[in-house]
């Protein structure tokens, strides 16, 4: 696949603080409409890629390429604003907002409309994320699978291009996370690029079309899934397997 074809490419990405090189040299190349999965050990680096990515951290090395453009010196909202949508592990609602008040806020901003013009969207999107019914219930109020949604709801309400989803499924029961990945496969079946950071392996297997292993800020080994999750290093880095 060549940078001119991608959506999006990372070439010799680094970031460290202070003497530790927390992702050493990630490269990647990921196809408009593709799901990449990113496995790793807790530490390994890969929050700390998606921030690189969105614009949270700015790289010490290496370059970010969006459809073609060079967006290693964007701003967080610069970089939301040509399209990258992203949730974050841990939660983070406006709390004191309504879930239909927290849509509208997101769509305004980082779509760029006047909020008027948010409104149809943010139902649509809410009934499409199974939150319609929470609409106007203080966002803090809502339980963990519903404040999961609506991490994701309030990303695709910034009409992402590309989407980074954190460890989205962490937490939930089997049933949540099904339900979840239905959500997901109904969002990639709109051809929207996503990148997701997971550790419920079945259900990352479920959506994505290729993996990424990173250990110690390295990738460690990256394709198809079947091929990745036999692969020996990955058993023995990831879940512990040796090789006999």
């Amino acid at each position: 696949m060549s940078a001119s074809a991608s959506h999006l490419v990372l070439d010799g990405v680094c970031k460290s603080f202070g003497a530790l090189r927390v992702v050493d040299g990630i490269s990647l190349r990921l196809a408009e409409g593709e799901t990449l999965g990113i496995l790793g050990p807790n530490g390994a680096g890969k929050t700390t890629l998606f921030n690189l990515i969105s614009g949270d951290l700015r790289a010490d090395a290496g370059t970010i390429i969006l459809r073609g453009q060079d967006i290693g010196r964007y701003a967080p909202h610069r970089r939301c604003r040509l399209g990258i949508g992203r949730s974050y592990q841990i939660p983070q609602p406006w709390g004191a907002m309504t879930v239909f008040e927290n849509l509208v806020a997101a769509a305004s901003f980082g779509a760029r409309k006047p909020e008027a013009a948010t409104y149809a969207r943010a139902v649509e999107i809410l009934g499409e994320t199974g939150l319609l019914p929470q609409a106007n219930r203080p966002a803090a109020a809502l339980r963990l699978l519903d404040r999961k949604r609506l991490e994701l709801a309030r990303a695709l309400a910034t009409e992402p291009r590309l989407l980074l989803l954190d460890e989205i499924a962490a937490g939930l029961t089997e049933g949540e996370a099904a339900v979840l990945v239905d959500e997901l496969r109904r969002i990639k079946a709109q051809g929207i690029t996503m990148i997701w950071i997971e550790h419920v392996v079945h259900a990352l297997l479920a959506v994505a079309d290729r993996l990424l292993v990173i250990s110690q800020g390295r990738a460690l080994a990256q394709g198809a899934p079947a091929a990745v999750i036999n692969d020996a290093e990955v058993k023995r880095v990831y879940l512990g397997i040796e090789a006999p």
